[in-house]
Parts: C-alpha cells; sequence; structure tokens
C-alpha cells in the first residue's frame, strides 16, 4: 500500500487525509497559539500607536491577548473542522432543522459574537487607559472622572448589543419586538429597582453639576475624605482613617456636600485658659504676641486673624484663638496649626504664666457647736 493509498482509506465516512489535516492544524495551533496571539496584539498596537499616548505595548497585550487568542482559536477549529463531516449513518438532521448540526453552528456563531463583544470591551478598556493617562498629563480632573464613567456606560451598551445581535442574527428573532416586550415590562423592572434608577440619575447630575470631580476633598454629613471614583450607583471615597467607604450618588445630591478642595483656607478656632491671678497687662501682652506670631507665618497672612480676651470661664480667663489657614490639604493644615500651638506656649511660658485647668475651691461654713461636734467625732 502506498502513501496516496493509505490517504484515501475512509475512517468514520473520513479520507485519512482530511482527518491528518485537521489533526495536523488543531496541534499546530496547540504549539503556535501564544506566538499567533502575541504578534497579532504587536500589529495591531503599531497600528494604534499614534493614539496611544505612549502607552506601552505591554499593557495593551495584557488586554487584548485573551480575546484575540480566543477570537483565532474559533477561526482555526471552523478551519480544522471543515475537512471533516459526519458519518451518513447517524442519520443527522440538516443543518437547517434543529439537531447536532443545528446545535454546533448556532453555538460557534454566539462564541464569535461573544468574543467580539469581550475584544471590544478590551479596546474600551485600553482606551480608557489612554485617556487617563492624557488626563493626568494635562492635569484634567474632569477627564479622570468622565473616563472610568465612560467607560461602564459603553460596556453597558456593548453587552446589551451583544445580546441582541445573538437573539436577532444567530436566532432570527424579531429584535424590535422584543425591545416593545421590553418596554412594558419596564415600569415593573423600574419600579423594583427605583433606588438603582435614582442613583443612576444622580450620577447624571453630578457629571452635569460637577459639585466635584475625582481627586477632590468632600464632606457629606459627617463624612469627609478624598473621591477616587464616580461610578453608576456609587461614589468611592478615601477616608481619613485610609477607609474605602462607598456611598450611594442619590446621597450626595441630597444632602448638602461641602467640597473642601475648592475653598482656599481652612479655619482654625480655639480657645486657650489663663490662670485668674494673670495680671491685665500680661493678658494683654500674650493676645497681642500670639497674634504677631499668627501673621507672621507665611500661610496665615492672606485673611485677617483675631485674638482676644473674650469671657470669664469656671476656672480661667479664656482667649479666643481665630486665624485662617492657605492650606487645602487636611496634613498641611494640621502642621501649620502644630507649628503656632508651640509659639503659643513659648509665649506664655515667656510671660511666666501657665495655662489654667480645671480648679474648683470650696468655702465650708460652720459654727462652734458643729465644730465641736466635729472635734469630738475625730477624738472617738
Amino acid at each position: 500500500m502506498n502513501l496516496q493509498q493509505f490517504l484515501n482509506q475512509r475512517l468514520f465516512d473520513n479520507r485519512v487525509e482530511n482527518i491528518l489535516w485537521c489533526a495536523g492544524i488543531l496541534i499546530s495551533w496547540l504549539l503556535l497559539k501564544s506566538i499567533f496571539s502575541l504578534l497579532l496584539s504587536r500589529v495591531i498596537y503599531r497600528i494604534i500607536k499614534k493614539r496611544t499616548e505612549n502607552l506601552s505595548v505591554t499593557e495593551f497585550i495584557d488586554l487584548l491577548r485573551a480575546p484575540f487568542e480566543a477570537f483565532l482559536t474559533l477561526v482555526v477549529l471552523y478551519t480544522a473542522f471543515s475537512f471533516l463531516r459526519f458519518p451518513w449513518w447517524w442519520n443527522l438532521a440538516p443543518i437547517t432543522k434543529f439537531g447536532l448540526r443545528f446545535l454546533i453552528l448556532k453555538g460557534y456563531q454566539v462564541g464569535i459574537i461573544i468574543v467580539v463583544t469581550w475584544m471590544v470591551m478590551r479596546f474600551v478598556d485600553f482606551f480608557t487607559l489612554v485617556t487617563l493617562h492624557r488626563a493626568e498629563r494635562t492635569k484634567s480632573p474632569i477627564k479622570s472622572q468622565l473616563a472610568p464613567f465612560a467607560k461602564e456606560v459603553i460596556k453597558v451598551f456593548l453587552f446589551i448589543l451583544g445580546i441582541f445581535v445573538i437573539l436577532g442574527a444567530v436566532f432570527s428573532l424579531d429584535v424590535s419586538s422584543i425591545i416593545a416586550g421590553l418596554g412594558i415590562g419596564g415600569l415593573a423592572v423600574a419600579l423594583a429597582g427605583k433606588e438603582s434608577l435614582e442613583n443612576l440619575f444622580a450620577s447624571f447630575t453630578i457629571f452635569l453639576d460637577k459639585p466635584f470631580v475625582v481627586g477632590d476633598t468632600v464632606q457629606v454629613g459627617d463624612i469627609q475624605g478624598t473621591v477616587e471614583k464616580v461610578g453608576f450607583r456609587s461614589t468611592r471615597i478615601r477616608t481619613l482613617d485610609k477607609s474605602f467607604l462607598t456611598l450611594p450618588n442619590k446621597m450626595l445630591t441630597d444632602q448638602p456636600l461641602d467640597n473642601l478642595t475648592q475653598r482656599r483656607f481652612r479655619r482654625a478656632r480655639y480657645f486657650i485658659g489663663l490662670p485668674y491671678n494673670t495680671p491685665p497687662e500680661k493678658v494683654k501682652a500674650i493676645c497681642e504676641e500670639i497674634l504677631l506670631a499668627i501673621l507672621e507665618h507665611p500661610l496665615t497672612r492672606t485673611e485677617q486673624g483675631q485674638v482676644r480676651f473674650i469671657d470669664f470661664g469656671e476656672s480661667s480667663l479664656n482667649i479666643l484663638i481665630l486665624y485662617f489657614v492657605e492650606a487645602v490639604v487636611w496634613e498641611d493644615f494640621n502642621a501649620v496649626k502644630e507649628e503656632i500651638n508651640y509659639r503659643i506656649v513659648e509665649i506664655v511660658n515667656k510671660h511666666g504664666v501657665s495655662f489654667a485647668h480645671p480648679t474648683r475651691t470650696i468655702f465650708l461654713e460652720v459654727d462652734d457647736k458643729s465644730k465641736d461636734s466635729v472635734f469630738r467625732i475625730m477624738e472617738k
């Protein structure tokens, strides 16, 4: 038997040559799929390189290599199995009727649509990175905030579009009728997801009104922190305790929100107390020197501060200290406040005065009879 006769032999109603072609293509792909997907990723990266803001090819490959490999795998499977046919004695239904042929075809078509949708979504992820890189370079907080939100919107749209393409192109369903049916059931869904819809509309309000952008420090009620991400339903805030807090967007639009980043100053307001036996001239001198120390600090000169002997406390002469610090960052504000506090301690000590602490003097008035009775008790 020569080679040609061997190749013409039939196995499961297929020529040996066709079976070998199918097996060879599959084995070659298993051995070379990583190389081919890597090459395809690099070729496409070179095509779009001018629009990538110098993002590395590694970032592109990390995102796109897996969907490229899946897409090429489906193409190779189609090519390899096109050499084969089902044995005639299986009596399979034709491809247009429900059966094994029909299921394989529809499954392959669904797989292609899913992989293509996945690929497009990864392109969206990559160009979001490009936008964020450009926003960082141009220092545009609006782009930094809008890019992740737009990415989520586009990916949701692509997911829904992929489902409709599968229903229409693969299963030949009337997509317009399905959409109309969804419109009827949409009311029930809207009522069931009322809070989610409120948060979604609140997210659009945040993007339109721009009460804050990513990176701003905000305060909502008792919550204070830095905005890290604005999403469909919620906004994520890094608090001063470095915890990661997720707040519903509706909460940010329904409550008073203080954007601490947009204010130029932070206010420091507190009291110190001097003992009641402090001479008036020393109280006045201490107030004047503290005010001078505040005015001399480079970050407190713009806005006039106040240092006033304001009232008489239970155990001290109370001095109000009020000034504004040109610092947006909380740590910088505390650093300035600490420096001024040290100067206040130095000034008070320089005048030979100590800070008052809570004291209470109790006077007992007793008559002679009570005193005698106390002495008698003590003697016993």
